[in-house]
């Protein structure tokens, strides 16, 4: 037997393993499961996108190493698609590849922490948001987001010995688990809070084409002074349906731009040059389908929270986002209330405790299925809600 390091023991997915074991056994047991747990687009990329894979594929020469920091026509179709947030980047300093943007949140704290350093983390938040600093040997000061204040983090709140010892602040709007937005006012504050206190910001900012009626989120970098505090994450994950092609960048401060292409230039090599042209296909090709995604999610989002509301289960309609944040309509946890909703109705969603203490008393529910399986889950939530 071998023993795990102890920093492997702060790592836990306990809750989302939990959830999909007891999903498992559903279906193992017969059960037709509606599975809304876990947050992966169920729609295929535009063609355009798999025809500049395919051809790619087809060249004998693009099975080679590739340049950590990402092909120059990738770096030069990133900045270009950032101007419509009005934001100005040198693909040269302000720009590099990820693996996935989960990838570089994971990475940014061994570059910039050590041990005892404090990172300030949203609750409820994605886990890897704690997890990259906790292996890096940070502490963790939890900002609770809370409905009383719009899910924004109070800054006022943050006390001075925290903010002496605080190195990064993680900040992901529009957001997930919350489906919140933030307003160009708040992340004015937070540039203005930021500089003051010297604290990096690493802003995620994976859903930000995933908007609805008529909404249009702000990048962190387009707020003055931005890039000297700040670095934004984004991926094509979401926004063009390549999830599993796992591709994604950071773009601001080039100063961490660099410590951190140091550190991955230690760690890997470049992303698949295949998946490197089907990004720069999605990123300078017709953008209609990023259009016709945001407004099938936004379809979703109408049937699950009409649906809901209507059967006395009261619930937000987001702007923005994959995700309808819901309160457990019972006097359950709400990891129990999960396990009774998926066990008498065969839907599967998250439980808020998941993502951090102020999760509890919510579940997230992913809108990664048609229409018409929302439809049957609000039918059969309806049905078990009504005894």
């Amino acid at each position: 037997m071998f023993e795990q390091a102890k920093r492997m023991q702060t790592l836990t997915s306990a809750v989302f393993t939990q959830v999909d074991d007891l999903r498992k056994a559903e279906v193992a047991a017969g059960k037709d499961v509606i599975t809304l747990s876990i947050g992966s687009p169920d729609m295929a990329p535009a063609p355009h996108i798999v025809e500049a894979l395919k051809n790619s594929i087809d060249c004998c020469f693009n099975y080679g190493y590739t340049l950590s920091k990402g092909d120059p026509g990738l770096l030069d179709a990133i900045s270009k698609w950032y101007c419509k947030f009005g934001v100005e980047l040198d693909p040269e300093t302000e720009i590099h590849s990820l693996i996935g943007s989960q990838e570089g949140l994971a990475h940014i704290a061994l570059c910039l922490v050590n041990p005892g350093d404090i990172v300030l983390v949203p609750d409820p938040g994605y886990p890897i948001f704690s997890a990259g600093p906790l292996v890096a040997g940070a502490e963790i000061y939890r900002m609770p987001l809370t409905a009383a204040n719009n899910y924004l983090p109070d800054l006022t709140a943050i006390e001075e010995n925290v903010l002496k010892r605080a190195k990064i602040m993680i900040l992901n709007y529009p957001n997930n688990p919350l489906a919140a937005t933030a307003p160009r006012s708040f992340l004015e504050e937070v540039v203005a809070f930021a500089k003051r206190h010297n604290i990096l910001v690493c802003y995620d900012f994976a859903y930000s084409d995933l908007v609805f009626d008529g909404y249009q989120p702000d990048s962190f970098l387009s707020i003055p002074g931005a890039k000297d505090i700040g670095i934004e994450f984004n991926s094509l994950s979401k926004t063009y349906n390549m999830a599993g092609c796992r591709i994604g960048y950071v773009v601001g401060n080039a100063n961490v731009i660099s410590i951190l292409s140091r550190l991955k230039s230690n760690f890997d090599y470049g992303i698949f040059y295949p998946i490197q042209q089907a990004a720069i296909a999605a990123l300078t090709g017709p953008q209609d389908c990023v259009s016709e995604t945001a407004a099938i999610y936004q379809h979703r989002r109408d049937i699950i929270v009409d649906g809901f509301n209507e059967l006395g289960w009261k619930v937000d309609r987001p702007k923005a986002s994959m995700y309808v944040w819901a309160p457990v309509p019972t006097k359950q946890s709400s990891f129990d209330f999960t396990v009774s909703l998926l066990q008498h109705t065969g839907v599967a969603v998250i439980p808020g405790s998941a993502f951090g203490n102020c999760g509890e008393g919510y579940v997230r529910i992913a809108l990664v299925q048609s229409e018409s399986r929302l439809t049957e889950a609000v039918s059969r939530i309806k049905e078990w809600l009504s005894y």
